[in-house]
C-alpha cells in the first residue's frame, strides 16, 4: 500500500518591496540604429553622429578627451581661457579692463538711479531688439568662436529669449526676491548648455557693446556704469545658483523613451525613464532636447506627480513648424534617448495654505493641471475644493477628460468642467465658448489660488478675467515668465 504524498504547502505571498529610491536601471536592449538628422542632405546644419561635438557631450568622460560626463556631484569644470573682445569691437564708452569691473560690480549693487537708466535705455533698444541682439551674438561668435557650439544652428528663438531675460531683469530689479528666484532658475538651467562661470565676463562685454550701439543718445558713461552693475548682479546670482546645483545634481539627465501613445493625430503622451533620480514638483516643467535637433531645447510640463518608479510623462502637441514637438510626436519611439534639463517653474500647490483651487488648462496645458490634481489627491485635500476647467477647440481633443472624470468620481472635492470653443457641444456637461470667457461666467473666485496653463494668449486673457473678478495678482499663477517658447 503506497502512502500518498502530502498536499503541497500553500505558497507564501512575497513581501512587498519598498518603493525604489531611484529609477530602475533600463534593461539592456539591442543596439538601436543610428539616428539620422532631419536634414541628412545638409549635415553641417545639425548633424548628430560619430565625431560631432554634441554626441561627444553625451559620452562618458575619457582620459583622452578630458570631457566631463554629467553626474550628481564632482568638481566643476574649469572655466575656458576666453579672450576679451578687442577694443575695435567695443564702443568707445566700454572700458578695456571690463571683466574685473563686472566682478567689482557685484560689490556695488545697482542703485535706484541705475535701475532708472537701465529701463530708459531698454525702452530705446526695444523697437530694434532684433538688430541689437543679432549684433550681440555676432560679437560673441566673432571674438569667442568656441562658444558657438553651445547654440543651435537657428538662432531666432535664442535671440528672443535674451531680450526677454533683459526685460525681466530690468522690470524686476526693485523686487530682489522675485528676481533672485528667476535668475537662480536661469543659472541652474544654463548648465545644460555647457555654460561655465568664465563665460559671463566676455558675454557681458559683448552685451554692453551691443547696447551702446543701439541705445543712441540714451547711452553715456553713467548708463554704462548702471548696466555693468545690473549685469554684475545678474551674473553673480546665476553663477552662484549654478555652482550650488553642481554640488548635488547633473547638468542634464538622459532619459529613455519607454512608452509612446498617440492620443490624437497631433498629440502624443510620452513616458521616459531618466538615468538617475529626477526631482521635481507637480506643476513644474523641464526643457527637453532630442537627438534629431541638437542644442534645440523646448519646455514641456510634467503630466503627473512624482512616482515611486521614477518614470516621467509628458503631453506633446505637434505645433506648426515645431521642430522638437513634431519630432517627439511623429518620430520618437521606445528606445530613443532624450535629454532633460532641471525642473523649473513656480506653479506649484501650497499644501500648507489650504486655499481652494481654480485650475484652468487649455489643450496640452492640462498636463500640469492634472499633475497638481494628482498631487492634491496624494497629500489629501484637507477640506479644500478644486475646480478644473479643461478647454479645447473640439470635443475629440479633450484627450484627458475621461481620466479627470475618473478622479472626480473618486474625490468629491474635485469638479471638472470641459469647455469647447470651436464646435457645438454634444454632451450635456460640455460648456461652449472661449475658456477665459467661460471662467468669467462662473465664480465667485475670490479667496482661491488660480493656476493657468496653456497657450500664452489664453493664459493672459484668463489672468485678465480673474483680475477683473477680484482675484489678487499674487494668487494668479502661471509660468509665462519662464521658458514659454513652443515648438
Amino acid at each position: 500500500m503506497s502512502i500518498p504524498d502530502p498536499p503541497p504547502a500553500p505558497p507564501v505571498p512575497p513581501a512587498i518591496p519598498p518603493p525604489p529610491l531611484a529609477p530602475p536601471a533600463a534593461p539592456r536592449t539591442p543596439a538601436a540604429p543610428a539616428i539620422e538628422p532631419l536634414f541628412s542632405s545638409a549635415p553641417s546644419l545639425n548633424w548628430a553622429g560619430p565625431g560631432d561635438h554634441w554626441s561627444r557631450a553625451w559620452a562618458p568622460a575619457t582620459p583622452a578627451t578630458g570631457a566631463l560626463a554629467p553626474g550628481p556631484a564632482g568638481p566643476a569644470a574649469p572655466a575656458p581661457a576666453l579672450v576679451q573682445a578687442p577694443a575695435a569691437a567695443r564702443s568707445p564708452a566700454v572700458a578695456p579692463a571690463a571683466v574685473p569691473e563686472l566682478r567689482s560690480a557685484v560689490e556695488q549693487p545697482p542703485t535706484a538711479r541705475d535701475i532708472e537708466l537701465v529701463r530708459a535705455s531698454l525702452a530705446v533698444v526695444e523697437p530694434v531688439a532684433d538688430r541689437a541682439t543679432a549684433h550681440f551674438y555676432a560679437l560673441i561668435f566673432l571674438h569667442h568662436p568656441e562658444i558657438r557650439a553651445m547654440f543651435p544652428a537657428a538662432m531666432d528663438v535664442q535671440r528672443d529669449r535674451l531680450f526677454r531675460v533683459l526685460l525681466m531683469a530690468a522690470r524686476s530689479a526693485d523686487d530682489p526676491a522675485g528676481l533672485t528666484e528667476y535668475l537662480s532658475a536661469l543659472g541652474r538651467g544654463h548648465r545644460k548648455y555647457g555654460t561655465l562661470s568664465g563665460h559671463y565676463g566676455p558675454v557681458g562685454e559683448c552685451l554692453v557693446a551691443a547696447l551702446a550701439r543701439y541705445a543712441g543718445s540714451r547711452w553715456d558713461a553713467e548708463t554704462e556704469r548702471a548696466w555693468r552693475r545690473v549685469y554684475g548682479l545678474v551674473s553673480s546670482i546665476m553663477i552662484a545658483a549654478a555652482e550650488r546645483a553642481a554640488g548635488g545634481s547633473p547638468a542634464w539627465w538622459q532619459a529613455e523613451v519607454v512608452a509612446h501613445e498617440q492620443r490624437t493625430p497631433e498629440i502624443a503622451v510620452i513616458t521616459v525613464r531618466p538615468d538617475q533620480a529626477y526631482p521635481y514638483r507637480a506643476g513644474q516643467y523641464t526643457t527637453l532636447e532630442t537627438p534629431w535637433w541638437p542644442r534645440v531645447w523646448r519646455p514641456f510640463s510634467f503630466a503627473g506627480a512624482p512616482r515611486p518608479d521614477g518614470l516621467l510623462t509628458f503631453h506633446v502637441k505637434a505645433v506648426e513648424a515645431g521642430w522638437v514637438s513634431n519630432a517627439l510626436v511623429r518620430r520618437a519611439a521606445p528606445g530613443d534617448v532624450l535629454r532633460l534639463g532641471p525642473a523649473a517653474g513656480s506653479m506649484v500647490v501650497d499644501h500648507a495654505g489650504g486655499a481652494d483651487l481654480l485650475c484652468v488648462g487649455g489643450g496640452t496645458g492640462i498636463a500640469p493641471i492634472a499633475a497638481m490634481v494628482e498631487e492634491v489627491a496624494e497629500y489629501g485635500a484637507a477640506g479644500r475644493s478644486v475646480e478644473v476647467f479643461y478647454g479645447a477647440r473640439k470635443q475629440a481633443e479633450l484627450y484627458e477628460l475621461e481620466a479627470l472624470r475618473r478622479l472626480a468620481q473618486r474625490h468629491p472635492w474635485l469638479s471638472v468642467r470641459p469647455v469647447v470653443s470651436g464646435q457645438r457641444t454634444g454632451a450635456g456637461d460640455v460648456l461652449a465658448g472661449e475658456l477665459p470667457e467661460v471662467i468669467g461666467r462662473f465664480g465667485p473666485w475670490q479667496g482661491r489660488d488660480a493656476y493657468l496653463s496653456g497657450p500664452a494668449a489664453m493664459v493672459r486673457r484668463g489672468a485678465g478675467v480673474l483680475l477683473r473678478a477680484g482675484v489678487p495678482q499674487e494668487r494668479i499663477r502661471h509660468d509665462l515668465a519662464g521658458e514659454s517658447v513652443a515648438g
